[in-house]
């Protein structure tokens, strides 16, 4: 297997570390993405490069054999009942469940199933089928066939990576060494569509699987992810500045960002600072600063509302001699809160957000609750019932947030007495105001069905006072407090 790390200005072999970024090629990921490709994923398809060949390669093979006919009716059926509309999103759930697989011919999970991410828990099915599927079409015939071409592809992109990371880390004036125990891999994989990436980190590893676009590498968003390489340790280790700025969550509210940004004051963070330094990186000649000004402009009104306050230091950054990890205490000792926040609430946001994060954001590791939300979505509420009771009982998760998932998973049962007693203990727990605020609401809407308007114009009001200011929620309490909840019809 091609592994090519990448080292910097021949600097000398660091004990004890990894280097900051590997080049890699798997042939788990070709695998998944070759098995998808033959069940009719196509986005970015051609009749030319090593896509065509490797598809083509993989249909003489089913075509020839009873068996592979079989094995891939039975895998495609499956990759049919759990396609995504979009094809990004489609693709990505195979990406992580790629991430978390181990080598042919077994695929064994290199984690806990608990421990797997949403999506790649959703097609965790995948797995038997596509090893009955592998060895019926001998993938690793395929795979032998093909791998000298994904050896050269590592061998094209070392370079323009290197210079990357080089230009990246001699800004920041980051040491040029690895890190201890932390690795960047990013794998080469042209089975999915061109320019096409997906990024993740699970633990204090990252991952992105990056297809060639043509002869080049889309390097801003390997750049994106490695910027999180290096700042999510740093930053998410302070709790007392993160803590301190927990106010500034309420002004994104009504922002086009990920709930998660809205929900993690150090996802919000760390993101602005990224979005700034990728600002003061960008532009060149005479319109430079017009350009980068423009760019900072842009990601504060996607809601990255430090992104400003970043960039001002950055500013002076660049004209003093100390290094990233020397200024950036300062800068969160010194952030203002309260002149962040009046700042963001002149903000006009946008109407809608950057490109679907799916394709280059790095994606926190699934908890119970997210596989339980997840179960709740895809109408399995035996299964959702049962994460949430376990992150109950761990009480190592959000107890508002579970108690309001079986709230919901009653509700569908339509168990309505589980359901308010579920709701009303959301309501005395949850610290999170939009929970709070639609425990009332539902609160409301079950006094409404049993003829108590006193108590659910009560509910509904308590729901306007929970702190939640997003337009959806407050519309929901004034419509219950207008008129009374009637349930849709069948």
């Amino acid at each position: 297997m091609l592994r090519l790390a990448l080292c910097l200005l021949a600097l000398p072999a660091v004990a004890q570390t990894t280097p900051k970024i590997t080049l890699d090629t798997s042939e788990t990921i070709f695998s998944v993405l070759a098995a998808i490709n033959n069940c009719g994923y196509a986005a970015g398809a051609s009749s030319e490069g090593i896509r065509a060949q490797v598809n083509a390669d993989v249909a003489k093979a089913v075509s020839g054999s009873k068996e592979a006919q079989a094995a891939s009716a039975d895998m495609c059926a499956f990759y049919r009942d759990h396609q995504r509309p979009e094809s990004a999103r489609d693709l990505a759930q195979y990406v992580s469940l790629a991430l978390n697989l181990g080598e042919p011919p077994k695929f064994n999970l290199k984690v806990k199933e608990a421990d797997l991410p949403p999506d790649a828990y959703y097609v965790l099915g995948f797995v038997p089928l596509l090893a009955r599927f592998a060895e019926a079409a001998n993938l690793h015939r395929v795979w032998e066939e093909h791998r000298y071409q994904y050896e050269e592809l590592g061998a094209r992109f070392h370079d323009p990576v290197s210079k990357m990371m080089l230009t990246t880390d001699l800004y920041l004036r980051l040491p040029l060494s690895g890190y201890l125990g932390r690795g960047f891999t990013v794998y080469l994989e042209p089975m999915a569509a061109p320019g096409q990436v997906n990024a993740r980190n699970y633990g204090a590893d990252y991952f992105m699987v990056v297809a060639p676009a043509g002869k080049a590498l889309p390097m801003e968003p390997i750049r994106h992810t490695y910027l999180h390489f290096i700042l999510d340790p740093m930053l998410l280790k302070r709790a007392g500045a993160m803590e301190r700025m927990l106010p500034l969550l309420k002004t994104v509210q009504r922002a086009p960002l990920n709930e998660g940004y809205k929900r993690d004051i150090s996802l919000l963070v760390v993101e602005s600072m990224i979005r700034a330094i990728e600002a003061r990186m960008s532009g060149s000649g005479k319109n430079a600063e017009a350009v980068r000004q423009v760019e900072a402009d842009k990601a504060v009104e996607e809601g990255f509302i430090l992104t400003r306050y970043f960039y001002e230091q950055l500013m002076k950054f660049e004209n003093e001699p100390m290094g990233l990890r020397d200024a950036l205490p300062d800068w969160l000792y010194y952030l203002d809160v309260s002149r962040e926040s009046k700042r963001a609430e002149g903000v006009r946001f946008a109407a809608s957000g950057a490109a679907p994060e799916v394709l280059s954001t790095v994606a926190p590791k699934a908890s119970l609750l997210d596989l339980a939300e997840q179960r709740l979505d895809a109408g399995d509420y035996e299964s959702a019932h049962k994460l949430a009771e376990q992150a109950l009982d761990q009480r190592k998760e959000d107890a508002g947030r579970a108690l309001f998932i079986l709230a919901r998973v009653a509700s569908l049962n339509k168990d309505m007495n589980s359901a308010r007693d579920y709701f009303e203990r959301t309501a005395q727990v949850a610290r999170d105001p939009k929970l709070r605020a639609w425990a009332h609401i539902y609160l409301g809407r079950i006094s409404d069905i049993q003829a108590n308007r006193s108590a659910a114009v009560e509910h509904y009001k308590a729901a306007l006072a929970a702190g939640d200011i997003t337009p959806e929620t407050r519309a929901a309490a004034e419509r219950g407090l207008q008129q009374p909840y009637e349930p849709r019809r069948q």
